[in-house]
């Protein structure tokens, strides 16, 4: 079986500078994710498995690059605008590493560098739901929700705040269960990525995987940076030691 995992980052950021290569914890920020990509790779001889950068940052590409089994991609403008979705970028990798490796790949799992902290089981379980689920085009990863739209989240409609759903509940428990995307893991079935994908993972019929709530922090902010290396701290001692070790690897 042939797995293609993207990696894609773009230039600069408007919330927190330069934050792919920026120093996290002593690591470029970007290795933590080449490192989770590189651990399934290494644990899974069974399959055959591709990692490939898309940026057009010349800075993160060459990073990239000098690992040689990792393929760096050059993403052309039209997709690198404040307002390009990711779904196009990693349909134009799978077309770029096809073509380039005359395969054709069975899935494609994108892992977001923004969110460095998942565990080898993490993905392993976003394949294995996807490969279970008949009907899924893409299996993400998800944590439980803080708030709920049922219970305890309210909007501004027409300038009055209101709950977001109607509702009685009076606890949260008694409400629906909810998750909070937390833009990890991403398993697309290449079909379907490819043929009914355009702009967004909600194109198609999806499935989740529940991760480890560690803060629901994107690093989208200085704080969010600053709040994330307090707690990768912790988590680099205890639940997510075995990505450290091997980010520490490719630190160089």
């Amino acid at each position: 079986m042939n797995i293609l995992f993207t990696i894609c980052g773009r230039a600069g950021s408007k919330g927190v500078r330069n934050k792919n290569i920026r120093n996290f914890r002593g690591i470029p920020l970007v290795k933590y994710t080449i490192a989770a990509a590189y651990l399934f790779k290494d644990k899974h001889s069974e399959y055959n498995v591709d990692i490939c950068v898309n940026s057009d940052s010349d800075e993160l590409l060459n990073m990239s690059s000098k690992y040689s089994d990792i393929v760096a991609i050059m993403r052309p403008n039209q997709l690198a605008q404040d307002d390009s979705p990711k779904v196009p970028v990693i349909a134009y990798s799978v077309k770029y590493m096809e073509k380039m490796k005359e395969k054709t790949y069975d899935y494609v799992i994108d892992l977001d560098i923004t969110s460095p902290l998942r565990k080898l089981e993490d993905i392993e379980n976003a394949l294995a739901k996807a490969m279970a689920n008949d009907d899924a085009d893409v299996v993400f990863s998800v944590v439980h929700a803080r708030r709920n739209p049922y219970f305890n989240m309210v909007e501004d409609k027409d300038g009055k705040m209101q709950k977001i759903i109607k509702s009685n509940f009076v606890t949260r428990q008694q409400a629906p269960k909810v998750y909070d995307m937390n833009a990890s893991i991403y398993c697309y079935k290449r079909d379907s990525l490819m043929n009914i994908f355009k702009n967004s993972p909600f194109d198609g019929n999806f499935d989740i995987i529940i991760m480890k709530d560690t803060g629901v922090l994107d690093i989208d902010s200085e704080e969010d940076f600053d709040l994330m290396q307090i707690l990768a701290e912790y988590f680099f001692r205890t639940d997510y030691i075995e990505l450290y070790n091997y980010a520490c690897r490719y630190k160089s």
